[in-house]
């Protein structure tokens, strides 16, 4: 009961001694292989991991907690599998696959069992509202937050209720409302003062954070370094120092210190590079293209604006591969349990528009695709993409894009064949999957998706601004596999991209095979 105990503080407040926590836990794990007690090992060598990735041992830290899920899955260790989820989503999170946060987040949730009581359940629930934030779903998110705060009301621990109030402070900024961010941060300043508690050095990056959405420059820089200098004694998350970092040089940016925001940014991005912080990298080249702009070197500013949208691109497709390769390990939990059907649910739906998401296409397209070679009747893949979005966002405003890509779906939805189905895939990206066409009815069908996405009335959604899609589409052969298959459709999507957007490009193969199979047939 000692150890139990002990493990559970351990496995609470790892980050405020990452190397001393983790030294300890050797010894937990030590002496339960001693006695027998093979939970207790496991639960040590998961802290051990969890230390790991704090300290930028990303890799080693998810292969240790993916063999520690499997070895719960295989005893049916839901506490285990919980744990592990909710590490793998946060190590996933620091490599650049924020698609794969969400999935372990929710897998965590589901392998939770009802008796856990609400202080051990709060980190889960805050972790699948962070997951919901950084998928584009804030009113989501919201209401778990409300819940995480519920659950804190029964610690003891002043320290839960700032992990709440501050995850909830940050996910308001990020989702573009400084407003409601201020709020909460009146609140957890008024929380920690209440309980003579002195904010953490990552409550203080999200304090920076919001004093900069709101213009508070001066203010936000004296902020994140009082949080720099606080580091060493402060939770210590891999990704913690670049974040800080470059939240400096912003600051720095914006009062027009550019040499030392230039200073800021390059230690910034050393230590990126160090530790393979992928999806702040990509952060780090958007901010130097500005520092570039702001010094008046526009010719440099636009290269590295290419070199910020190549790296997001590749930091996305990372994103997927990762998806496909952790999707495997996933549990299914009871049926009978309505929550868990829920959650199960929306784990398969993309929060903004409700279409199917890449986690659905992953468990139905590799069966869809065998099924279609055992019987010869044609199986499509259709990659569509909102041509020139990034001007609805830039011109209009991000609730106006937001609209547009709900609208969107809803087209899909509705035409979307029997036996086939609609799916988001990420930012501004769709999928159709079709069967039972040949080629030239294939090629009509999407060229009056397309059509009927262009004639659409956006007039009252973003004025002056069309709204187009390129499709790309192509057909599952015998024995290919689903990477081969949306590999041939992205690219025919890239062909409709370069001969002038708004037009469908099938696979000129795929056309010929399915006429073949249409004339045997008859």
């Amino acid at each position: 009961m000692a150890r139990a105990a002990e493990l559970d503080d351990l496995e609470d407040w790892v980050g405020r001694d990452p190397a001393g926590r983790s030294a300890r836990a050797v010894e937990i794990e030590q002496d339960a292989a001693a006695d027998g007690d093979a939970v207790s090992q496991m639960r040590a060598r998961l802290i051990q991991a969890d230390a790991a990735e704090r300290s930028g041992e990303l890799k080693a830290a998810a292969e240790a907690m993916w063999l520690i899920n499997e070895w719960a899955h295989a005893r049916g260790n839901r506490y285990l599998i919980a744990r592990s989820h909710l590490l793998l989503g946060r190590t996933y999170r620091n490599l650049g696959d924020v698609a794969a946060l969400l999935e372990h987040a929710v897998a965590a949730v589901e392998a939770l069992e009802d008796t856990v009581p609400p202080r051990r359940r709060l980190p889960y629930v805050v972790k699948y509202a962070d997951a919901l934030t950084e998928t584009g779903s804030i009113e989501a998110a919201r209401e778990r937050y409300r819940q995480a705060e519920e659950l804190a009301r029964h610690s003891t621990d002043i320290r839960d209720r700032m992990l709440v109030l501050n995850n909830h402070a940050y996910a308001e900024s990020l989702a573009g409302e400084p407003e409601r961010a201020w709020d909460v941060v009146r609140r957890m300043r008024a929380t920690a003062a209440a309980n003579n508690h002195r904010l953490d050095p990552n409550d203080l990056d999200t304090v920076a954070s919001v004093q900069i959405a709101l213009g508070h420059y001066d203010d936000a820089e004296q902020t994140i370094l009082v949080a720099i200098s606080g580091y060493p004694d402060g939770p210590q998350e891999a990704d913690s120092l670049p974040e800080f970092l470059l939240t400096l040089a912003t600051t720095r940016r914006m009062q027009g210190d550019l040499p030392n925001a230039q200073d800021t940014l390059n230690t910034c991005r050393d230590q990126c590079e160090a530790h393979g912080h992928g999806e702040i990298l990509v952060r780090v080249m958007q901010e130097q293209a500005e520092l570039y702009a702001a010094a008046g070197d526009f010719a440099n500013a636009f290269a590295e604006h290419k070199r910020f949208h190549t790296a997001e691109k590749e930091v996305i497709s990372a994103a997927r591969e990762a998806q496909a390769r952790s999707r495997q390990a996933l549990f299914e939990v009871n049926e009978a349990r309505e929550e868990a059907e829920q959650f199960r649910e929306q784990a398969r739906r993309d929060p903004l528009t409700g279409l199917r998401n890449r986690r659905y296409v992953d468990e139905q397209l590799p069966g869809m695709i065998e099924q279609a070679a055992r019987t010869g009747a044609p199986l499509w893949a259709a990659l569509l993409d909102l041509d020139h979005f990034k001007r609805v966002n830039d011109q209009c405003t991000h609730e106006v894009g937001d609209r547009v890509l709900i609208e969107v779906a809803r087209l899909l939805i509705d035409a979307a064949p029997v036996g086939g189905f609609a799916a988001r895939l990420g930012g501004e990206e769709f999928l159709l999957v079709v069967g039972g066409m040949d080629g030239e009815q294939v090629a009509g069908y999407l060229d009056r998706v397309r059509a009927g996405i262009a004639g659409h009335p956006w007039g009252p959604v973003t004025g002056e601004l069309p709204v187009t899609v390129s499709i790309g589409a192509d057909a599952a052969m015998p024995g290919s596999s689903q990477a081969e298959l949306l590999a041939g459709a992205d690219a025919q999507l890239y062909e409709a991209k370069r001969t002038g957007r708004d037009r469908v490009c099938v696979d000129a193969g795929a056309v010929e095979r399915t006429r073949r199979v249409g004339s045997g047939r008859g």
